[in-house]
């Protein structure tokens, strides 16, 4: 079964959105229309595991029923506004809410599986010197509503509704690493992360879902122990100095703090390790003093490291490390016994690779937007191609 796009809340629709309300809030919504709470559970596996978007598929429901709930919900998706396939298959959704606020998702797909890059905000609170989204200002937080529409539109997208086995899925993965800082809008992702992971619904394990947080502290431990999903550090630098440079939140949350929050995380283990991002930048954090120094302040972790190699983006004031100097940083890692891939960039030629997500509410006509993504898929790719030059 594939929906169709469904309805579209506005900002003038006074019907409770069902999607986004935790099991015991969409249970009380529909006692307030006289029904029993099995009810919620047929409404619930209507609406995330079979994907339906309108009352009138819930065929297993009274006429009458459909009707009242016809009045007082719907079942919503966010609008797409954008949608755009990268060369590799990568594909970034530009997901446009009922404010006419906007935030971006991506998939990045693998040969038989591939893992959905969800955003928890509008723009970012932080300010990390490397990251395009975080030039864009803080907006709002999204809603769980908002946080699982994301999903649910990629599962419209690649039709895979009515939740397929993990076996058959190719949206088999979720990373909390879009647009914001996940912790700071920690509730409502929290209730987002609990529906999704529901086994009589979406049905993605927690084993499969990934939190990438900059280092807000006082909630780690939080989200261990109420959420259980593993857990990705955007480090970035060894150090102090250079970390408070690239990443303010760091002279709030230092690295001393920092890793004794990832040491207590809950559930962290040999078998479930702590990833720490690290983006590769020429000059600033890719050398093998930095690599050493980076072995010393995870000891007594156990973690493994996602090594980035930056992604430029219009008006970036940095470059990517060498191939070589990159290559060389995974191999002291490598032989001090920690796990060091070299991520491979996906979705360059559409600005949905790694810390390049950015969105604006411009109000843009057909051609002009046509006429900006062309523009920034030039850009983005005469910036690779002059780094491919050098290498």
């Amino acid at each position: 079964m594939t929906p169709d796009s469904g309805h579209q809340p506005t900002a003038t629709e006074t019907r409770t959105n069902l999607v986004g309300l935790s099991r015991a809030d969409l249970a009380a919504a529909l006692a307030e229309l006289g029904e029993k709470p099995f009810r919620a559970k047929q409404v619930w596996h209507w609406i995330y595991h079979r994907g339906a978007t309108d009352f009138t598929a819930m065929t297993d429901l009274s006429k009458d029923l459909r009707g009242k709930m016809e009045n007082h919900f719907v079942v919503g998706r966010p609008t797409i506004a954008r949608e755009q396939t990268s060369t590799d298959r990568t594909r970034k959704w530009l997901m446009q809410f009922a404010d006419g606020q906007k935030a971006e998702t991506v998939f990045i797909p693998e040969d038989d599986r591939g893992a959905v890059c969800v955003s928890s905000q509008v723009g970012c609170t932080l300010t990390c010197r490397f990251c395009h989204t975080g030039t864009q200002r803080l907006v709002r937080n999204l809603t769980p509503a908002e946080i699982v529409g994301q999903f649910m539109i990629a599962r419209d997208s690649y039709g895979e509704w009515p939740t397929p086995t993990d076996e058959r899925r190719m949206l088999s993965n979720i990373v909390m690493m879009g647009m914001g800082e996940p912790l700071y809008n920690f509730d409502n992702v929290a209730t987002a992360l609990k529906i999704i992971m529901a086994d009589d619904g979406i049905a993605v394990g927690k084993r499969r879902i990934t939190l990438s947080t900059s280092g807000v502290v006082p909630e780690i431990h939080r989200c261990g122990a109420e959420l259980g999903v593993n857990l990705a550090i955007s480090l970035h630098a060894p150090d102090d100095d250079t970390r408070s440079v690239i990443m303010p939140i760091n002279k709030k949350y230092p690295l001393k703090e920092l890793m004794q929050a990832c040491r207590d995380y809950p559930g962290a283990s040999n078998a479930r390790r702590i990833t720490f991002e690290y983006v590769m930048l020429k000059g600033l954090n890719d050398s093998a003093a930095h690599a050493r120094a980076l072995i010393k302040l995870v000891k007594d972790i156990p973690c493994k490291f996602n090594l980035i190699p930056f992604n430029p983006w219009p008006g970036t004031p940095y470059e990517c490390s060498d191939a070589a100097a990159i290559d060389a940083f995974a191999q002291i890692l490598w032989d001090a016994g920690f796990t060091a891939p070299i991520r491979t960039p996906r979705g360059r030629d559409i600005l949905a690779a790694c810390g390049q997500l950015k969105t604006d509410s411009e109000k843009l006509s057909a051609k002009e937007q046509r006429g900006r993504d062309a523009a920034e898929a030039e850009t983005a790719k005469q910036m690779w191609a002059e780094k491919e030059a050098t290498v």
